[in-house]
């Protein structure tokens, strides 16, 4: 490959990682002043009788960086963690700077990435995990903790009021 025919402006490019080292890969390409962007969701699992939270790549095995081509794609190609730079005909892939802008924006508070759908206030859901799992309710609001959801449970002759982690319900589309 020409090393004539890559950017020397930065610009924001897929890089494949190793599997599970995203982390690694980011924190060493940090080290050599590359830029980097590595969305992440948190993903909550009953196990064992409780409720686990994970936190995992949006992407996984891939993460973001921006960086001059010309100057550093040597650098970043063999970065520990980092398995390759995504490219296409020999040539690393650019990035449009607007997409990674999109995915941005869907970083809340918390620093993580929503991938639930919302919901509206008498919507039906259904529980998707847990001692709770595959009841049906109505969502009736947010709790006061942003990760959990006000539900009204409707089982055989009787009704309650439940509050529940949100990653736990899943809209039921009639």
């Amino acid at each position: 490959m020409d090393n004539n025919t890559l950017s020397n402006t930065p610009s924001w490019y897929a890089i494949h990682t190793h599997p599970r080292q995203e982390s690694r890969a980011e924190s060493n390409l940090r080290a050599w002043n590359v830029e980097t962007f590595a969305p992440k969701v948190k993903e909550c699992r009953y196990s064992n009788g409780a409720f686990v939270q994970l936190v995992k790549p949006l992407f996984s095995q891939y993460i973001f960086g921006r960086f001059k081509a010309q100057e550093m794609l040597h650098k970043v190609s063999f970065t520990r963690g980092v398995s390759d730079v995504v490219s296409f005909g020999g040539t690393p892939t650019l990035i449009d700077e607007q997409i990674i802008n999109v995915i941005k924006m869907q970083i809340g508070d918390d620093g993580f990435i929503s991938l639930g759908e919302s919901l509206q206030a008498g919507d039906v859901v259904k529980i998707k995990d847990g001692p709770l799992k595959n009841f049906v309710g109505v969502f009736e609001r947010k709790a006061s903790n942003a990760n959990r959801v006000m539900l009204l449970l409707n089982t055989i002759s009787y009704q309650s009021h439940l509050e529940i982690e949100r990653r736990l319900v899943e809209k039921i589309v009639a």
